[in-house]
């Protein structure tokens, strides 16, 4: 193992950033440089990855880590640069990966300012692999803040025409959301101070970790404690009722920033619940249950029914992405091993799936003109790719047998009725009606005759760059839906500790 590889792992796509800001001289210089620096990450990242499953180390007890980067930072106030990899990062880390090439490919086709474009998106490559490494509540902190800044110029620089008024509301509701969650950080921080005389300052995960795990006394404090990171993390996910900020945000983003939007940062929000609320609070998280189980149902219905009134195909994948993060919430909220394996690999297929999903809303946007299901009709016809493509996004994030995002979600109502019983008959409905509302769009949009409005404006399918990006997401949809275990066999391990910490839930 290569001493620094974390950092290293972080610092590549930063170089790459600052490298695009002065290096190239034209457009495509920048776009070939961006794609080879997310290409450089994902070789040295599968490295790391490789290595870390040959030597075990994703089955390490909780609060363990199989690398871990440490160094002093702030050591007056307990602040250190601290970075770590378990079951649950390795799977956030490699879905970060993997999704990062396919969406600088896709954005060739961009136009504006690419040098500072491109430079956004490998900032938020770095800052969104921080997050998921950090294995310190300040450093934690920053890197988790430092996602808003590319993402709001991304949305502010290249979005749509009502681009500033969604950058801000992104920013002030995910702003406003981070503080309530430092707020909770600060208390866990004094909390673990008070246990020692003289107080010993420490913003250390993994301390404050097994501190409050290994004092259920501390009941009153783990459920205050859990609200304050819980709201952080809803607000991110985004959970219902705080999901306004996303539909606008998608709507306006460029393609590649809904795409990194929606694969990556609401999967901050899933991360942050396991990681912090419910690993390092679980009496706070037994007392809270019913919230999650309650949030977690109402954002799968909400974002399902809404979605069958959509009209625009992009604002229509965004909210189905707050039904299928109410997936992600009520499996961890069933609280036991296969649960909290779901609720990782449903952000996991997720992330591949909604992907995809913006990729073909924005290329429908710019090849036919429009992405108004009611403007659309018949467009399979003219162009036959942008229509396979899409009805295979479709029928993956409904659900369909072999593909991932089947795998997934049926192993999250697998853990829910372990949990809950029959109670699993009410997120069943989301199943029925996602699979309506999908279906629903296909037919208007892609079959039947062409639209007379259509037929005869200049439209064209997919570049070879694009179908690149999309069958490499198509491939890994497939290979993940038919062999599962390639991906659970390694998160299991981590929520099995995890389980066994909140005092069983072993299935």
């Amino acid at each position: 193992m290569i001493e620094g590889a974390l950092t290293i792992l972080i610092l590549i796509p930063l170089v790459g950033a600052v490298f695009l800001l002065v290096a190239p001289r034209n457009d495509r210089q920048a776009k070939w440089s961006a794609l080879g620096v997310t290409l450089v990450a994902l070789g040295f990242g599968l490295y790391i990855l490789l290595d870390f499953v040959v030597t075990g180390g994703f089955n390490l007890p909780l609060f363990d880590f199989a690398y871990k980067e440490t160094a002093p930072w702030v050591p007056t106030l307990g602040i250190s640069y601290t970075l770590g990899m378990d079951g649950l990062s390795f799977a956030m880390v490699l879905l970060t990966l993997i999704i990062f090439p396919p969406a600088i490919l896709f954005a060739f086709s961009e136009h504006k300012e690419l040098r500072k474009f491109f430079a956004m998106l490998l900032a938020m490559e770095a800052a969104i692999t921080g997050v998921f490494l950090a294995e310190d509540f300040f450093l934690f902190y920053v890197f988790w803040e430092a996602v808003l800044i590319p993402m709001f110029f991304l949305i502010h620089g290249w979005g749509g025409d009502n681009r500033r008024y969604a950058a801000m509301k992104f920013f002030i509701y995910t702003h406003v959301a981070s503080v309530v969650m430092l707020i909770g950080f600060l208390a866990m921080y004094f909390q673990y101070a008070a246990q020692s005389t003289p107080a010993v300052y420490s913003f250390d995960m993994a301390s404050i970790g097994r501190y409050l795990t290994l004092h259920p006394e501390l009941k009153a404090f783990q459920s205050f404690a859990f609200i304050l990171v819980f709201f952080g993390f809803a607000v991110k996910m985004p959970s219902f009722p705080f999901h306004t900020w996303l539909p606008d945000a998608h709507v306006q983003a460029p393609t590649a920033g809904s795409v990194i939007l929606a694969a990556l940062l609401l999967k901050m929000g899933g991360y942050g619940l396991i990681r912090v609320a419910v690993a390092m609070l679980p009496e706070g998280a037994k007392d809270w249950v019913l919230l999650m189980v309650v949030l977690g149902v109402a954002s799968m219905i909400y974002g399902a029914f809404v979605c069958l009134r959509a009209d625009d195909l992009k604002r229509l994948i965004a909210v189905s992405s707050v039904s299928h993060m109410g997936f992600v919430m009520i499996a961890v909220a069933s609280l036991n091993n296969i649960g909290i394996a779901a609720a990782i690999f449903q952000m996991f297929s997720h992330g591949l799936i909604s992907a995809m999903l913006f990729m073909m809303a924005g290329a429908i946007g710019h090849n036919v003109g429009t992405r108004k299901i009611s403007e659309l009709g018949g467009i399979n016809a003219k162009v036959p790719r942008i229509g396979a493509f899409t009805m295979f996004a479709f029928l993956a994030s409904l659900g369909l047998p072999a593909l991932v995002g089947f795998a997934a979600e049926f192993t999250v109502l697998l853990s829910f009725n372990a949990a809950f019983g029959y109670l699993v008959a009410i997120p069943l409905i989301t199943v029925l009606v996602t699979a309506a509302y999908y279906l629903w769009a296909g037919q208007r949009a892609l079959f039947g005759p062409v639209n007379p409005t259509l037929d005869k404006a200049d439209i064209h399918d997919l570049k070879p760059f694009e179908t690149a990006a999309l069958t490499v997401l198509a491939a890994l949809i497939v290979l993940f839906g038919v062999l599962p275990y390639l991906f659970m066999d390694y998160v299991v391990p981590f929520s099995t500790h995890l389980a066994s910490a909140l005092g069983g839930g072993i299935v």
